[in-house]
């Protein structure tokens, strides 16, 4: 185990800068998953850690020792990829143990150390086989073993799950996760994808362009996210944001179409600001029912357990998410019931969270 201590750490190619400055801090033994749509910098800094890429500007320490200078197989790291990268005319145990043998490490110690990674991810009755007769988890499974096989002090998995169908993918994120409580690694794994990021971290890392949006466990960045994109980016279906502005008694939204009754708590007459809430916070009621929202149904999503039910609120899209029986039919009208305390407020300019609002019961707005 080893902690990870990064520090203004940035990236350049040529002029263009892709990294801006990055802080973080990973605990001994920590499990942490670094989240970000494409091209935000998350997979260039996992590379900044394993030595692959150089660091433009700051410094990355593991286990205290700065590692800026020293080369991928000083550094106590072993990198799982996307790309499986097996040796196709090797058998699984020539894979896992290829490394061991450049290393000059003896046939029978080889042999004991294979064996014992076989059996830890299950593919003792595989050692044999060649990639080509593997399934695709079964052939994440034996990149991984040629990572533990090294004794690394810091696991990093860059998007290792983006070729499995769906339901390897689930059954992959499991075995990670019972992976990592059995060796207790520090693990740091890139995604783009939010369920493998809620089900796998310790703690999460939201990226954006090249930043870190906000750093928490999954549910600290669920339920209070600290900016707009965290609060769009995390959830599925994306959190409802209504833009409005500040009055004397309260909060306009949509144009002046809709009223919120909220106390301002210092933001003058005439701010704008955004209103978010989730999708499965907002009730459905009957139209017409006090303190709602009417709204248009544009499209039922059945999802089995439930459905997302799409509607249009004065040309804004909303989305609400249910396990109640109900199919209403698209161009009915719904009525929509917001609890103030699910409702989140976010700063137009900057994005960033502004925790001067406190709602009250929305007044009806038919």
């Amino acid at each position: 185990m080893a902690s990870i201590a990064i520090r203004g750490v940035k990236k350049n190619y040529a002029k263009t800068q892709v990294v801006h400055g990055v802080d973080l801090d990973f605990a001994s033994g920590e499990f942490v998953v670094i989240l970000g749509p494409s091209g935000c910098g998350k997979s260039t800094l996992l590379r900044m850690i394993a030595g692959l890429e150089e660091i433009s500007d700051g410094t990355i320490a593991i286990d205290n020792t700065v590692v800026n200078k020293l080369e991928p197989r000083e550094r106590g790291c072993a990198m799982v990829f996307q790309n499986y990268a097996l040796y196709p005319h090797m058998s699984v145990a020539q894979n896992i143990g290829y490394s061991l043998k450049v290393a000059g490490v003896p046939a029978a110690e080889r042999t004991q150390r294979i064996q014992a990674v076989a059996r830890v991810l299950e593919l003792e009755h595989l050692l044999d086989r060649k990639p080509m007769a593997l399934s695709g988890g079964q052939r994440q499974r034996v990149a991984m073993g040629r990572a533990m096989i090294r004794e690394p002090k810091v696991f990093l998995f860059d998007e290792p799950l983006s070729n499995l169908d769906a339901k390897l993918r689930v059954q992959m994120r499991s075995e990670i996760r019972k992976l990592h409580r059995r060796l207790n690694a520090t693990s740091v794994f890139v995604t783009h994808d939010q369920v493998e990021a809620m089900t796998l971290a310790d703690r999460l890392v939201v990226m954006n362009a090249g930043r870190v949006e906000q750093v928490g466990t999954p549910g600290e960045i669920y339920t209070r996210p600290a900016s707009r994109f965290v609060a769009t980016f995390v959830g599925a279906p994306a959190m409802n944001i209504l833009e409005g502005t500040v009055e004397l008694d309260g909060l306009s939204l949509l144009g002046g179409s809709r009223h919120l009754t909220i106390a301002r708590a210092g933001l003058p007459v005439g701010s704008k600001v955004a209103m978010g809430v989730r999708p499965e916070a907002v009730r459905l009621v009957a139209p017409g029912t006090a303190g709602a929202l009417n709204a248009t149904v544009d499209l039922v999503e059945e999802l089995g357990a439930g459905r997302v039910i799409y509607v249009d609120l004065d040309g804004a899209p909303f989305s609400v998410m249910t396990s109640e029986a109900v199919h209403p039919e698209p161009g009915s009208t719904v009525g929509l019931k917001l609890s103030p305390d699910d409702m989140h407020f976010f700063s137009p300019e900057t994005g960033s969270r502004l925790d001067v609002f406190k709602a009250s019961i929305p007044e009806p707005a038919l």
